[in-house]
C-alpha cells in the first residue's frame, strides 16, 4: 500500500532564497521517509505551484495526497488560499483523495531554534549584555494561534528571567518598533529580538530593519529548515492521513447500532 504523498505548501516570494528553506524541508524529509512522495509547493510566485505538484501526483498513479501548510502563527485555520486549492484539485481529480492538515502553529520545540538562533547572532554582534526580548512573528495569526504565541513569549520570557514582549509585521498587533519602545519604557536598554519566521521573507527583512533602526542590538534568523520543523511537519502528516484510512464503515454498521441500543 503506497503512503499518501506528503504536499508542504508555503505562500512564496519573490527572493528565490526563501523558496530555498521549503525546499530543503523537501530534501530532508525525502531522507528521513524514502518510501514516501514528498514535494515543496507555493501558493504564489514561486514554482513549482500547488497546482502543478497535484497535477503531478495524479499523473503518477498516487491516489492520497496529505497538503502540510507551513504557517507557523496558525493553530488551526489555514489561509484561505489553502482551502480553495483543495476545494478546486477535489473538483479537477475526483479520484484523488485529499486532505488538508492543520498549520505547523506555534509550537514550544520552536523555542529551541529561536534561542539557537538568537544566541549565534548575539556572538556575531559581541552582545555580553541583555535585558528585554521581542518575540516577532509575521502576524498574529488565528485565535488560537494568536494565544499560543503569547503563551511562546511567556516562557522564552520565564527561561531567560527577561522581559519578552510579541510583535508582528501586519497590522494585527503591535509592531517590532512598538514592542521596543514599549521595553525602553520599562528602562531596557538592551534589547533583542528572536524572529519566529520560517524563512527571510518579505515581512522578515522589514522587520529585522525596524528593529535595528529602533536600538536592537540583535536580530536572529529565521528558524529555516531545522530538525524540529520537520518532526512537526510529519506529525501533521501522519494526524491529516488518518482521515484517509477506510475502516470499514459499512462492516462496522451493525455493531455501532447495537451498541447504542444497548448504551440506551
Amino acid at each position: 500500500m503506497t503512503a499518501p504523498a506528503l504536499v508542504m505548501v508555503a505562500r512564496g516570494s519573490s527572493d528565490p532564497l526563501v523558496a530555498q528553506v521549503t525546499h530543503e524541508l523537501a530534501r530532508g524529509l525525502q531522507d528521513l521517509r524514502p518510501e514516501m512522495d514528498v514535494y515543496g509547493a507555493f501558493l504564489q510566485q514561486n514554482p513549482p505551484t500547488a497546482k502543478q505538484v497535484i497535477d503531478q501526483i495524479a499523473a503518477s498513479g498516487n491516489t492520497e495526497v496529505v497538503l502540510v501548510p507551513l504557517q507557523l502563527t496558525h493553530a488551526v485555520e489555514c489561509d484561505p488560499a489553502m482551502t480553495d486549492l483543495l476545494h478546486r484539485s477535489r473538483a479537477d481529480y475526483p479520484d484523488l483523495r485529499l486532505t488538508l492538515s492543520r498549520p505547523i502553529g506555534p509550537e514550544i520545540s520552536l523555542l529551541t531554534i529561536l534561542d539557537q538562533r538568537l544566541r549565534s547572532a548575539l556572538s556575531q554582534a559581541r552582545c555580553l549584555e541583555l535585558d528585554g526580548l521581542v518575540l516577532s512573528a509575521s502576524c498574529a495569526g488565528d485565535p488560537r494561534g494568536s494565544a499560543l504565541l503569547a503563551r511562546r513569549a511567556r516562557q522564552w520570557s520565564t527561561h531567560h528571567r527577561l522581559p519578552c514582549l510579541t510583535a508582528v509585521a501586519d497590522d494585527s498587533g503591535p509592531s517590532v518598533a512598538h514592542a521596543i519602545m514599549g521595553l525602553r519604557a520599562q528602562g531596557r536598554r538592551h534589547i533583542a529580538v528572536g524572529s519566529f519566521f520560517l524563512s527571510a521573507d518579505e515581512s522578515y527583512h522589514t522587520q529585522s530593519d525596524l528593529a535595528y533602526r529602533y536600538g536592537a542590538v540583535s536580530v536572529s534568523e529565521p528558524i529555516g529548515s531545522a530538525r524540529e520543523v520537520l518532526d512537526l511537519v510529519l506529525a501533521r502528516y501522519a494526524f491529516a492521513a488518518m482521515d484517509l484510512l477506510d475502516f470499514g464503515a459499512d462492516e462496522m454498521a451493525e455493531p455501532v447500532r447495537h451498541l447504542s441500543v444497548v448504551g440506551a
